[in-house]
Order: C-alpha cells, then sequence, then structure tokens
C-alpha cells in the first residue's frame, strides 16, 4: 500500500512532523484542521470565525486530494467546550449535503494555538 502526501498552500501548514492528508488508494485522510487563516498565519477571532475557516481548511486539503466535501464519508470534530455544540454544528451542517457523513463530537481540554474547535475527515473519492 502507498501513502500519497497531500499538501496545499490553501491551508495551514503543518506545525509539526505530520502531513496536511494522506492519499492510500481512494481514500484521503486529514489531519485535523484549526481555525488557523492560512494567508497570514494567524488564529481567527472567536468561535464562529474560527468553526468557518476550519471547515474552509479542510475544503481545501480535500480540494487538493481532488476530493470535496460530498466525498467526506466520516467527520471527527472536537471542542474546547460542548456548549458550543450547537453554533458549531450549525456552521459544520452549512458545508455539508445529505446524505451527511457519519460523525463523532468530542470536547477536549486543549488543542494546538489555542483552538476553540478543530475537525478531521476521512473522504473517498467516488
Amino acid at each position: 500500500m502507498s501513502k500519497q502526501p497531500i499538501q496545499t498552500n490553501e491551508a495551514p501548514s503543518a506545525i509539526g512532523p505530520y502531513s496536511q492528508a494522506v492519499r492510500t488508494g481512494e481514500v484521503v485522510y486529514t489531519s485535523g484542521q484549526i481555525g488557523l487563516d492560512p494567508a497570514n498565519g494567524e488564529m481567527a477571532e472567536g468561535l464562529e470565525k474560527q468553526a468557518h475557516q476550519v471547515m474552509k481548511n479542510v475544503k481545501a486539503v480535500l480540494a487538493a486530494a481532488d476530493c470535496e466535501m460530498k466525498d467526506v464519508v466520516k467527520a471527527m470534530i472536537f471542542m474546547q467546550n460542548m456548549d458550543d455544540f450547537v453554533t458549531v454544528n450549525e456552521i459544520y451542517a452549512s458545508y455539508f449535503e445529505e446524505p451527511y457523513p457519519a460523525r463523532s463530537a468530542v470536547e477536549v481540554s486543549r488543542m494546538p494555538k489555542g483552538a476553540l474547535v478543530e475537525v478531521e475527515v476521512i473522504a473517498k473519492k467516488k
């Protein structure tokens, strides 16, 4: 099985020893994306802006892998505060159409760069 790393300047660069995504066959696994703006490297201000930036970053990484949001089969959402679920859920939903991917959503105590939300996905090119 071969692994092809995916990289794009349209999403934040990896801040450690990992790839933005890896393709193996027809499946793409993204690393977690946080609300960093790739244009300036700054964290978006506030939960809503971070959540939108996260989803834009996910979309950009998928595009670099020749995938679209409709190709996502599984998503994992990490939030610093589960009380933010309704807001994050509404923003997340605006980036997908039915049938929605399978999904997990969990609260975590800390994320890189003080992020409030992080999303990683698995996509399969149809």
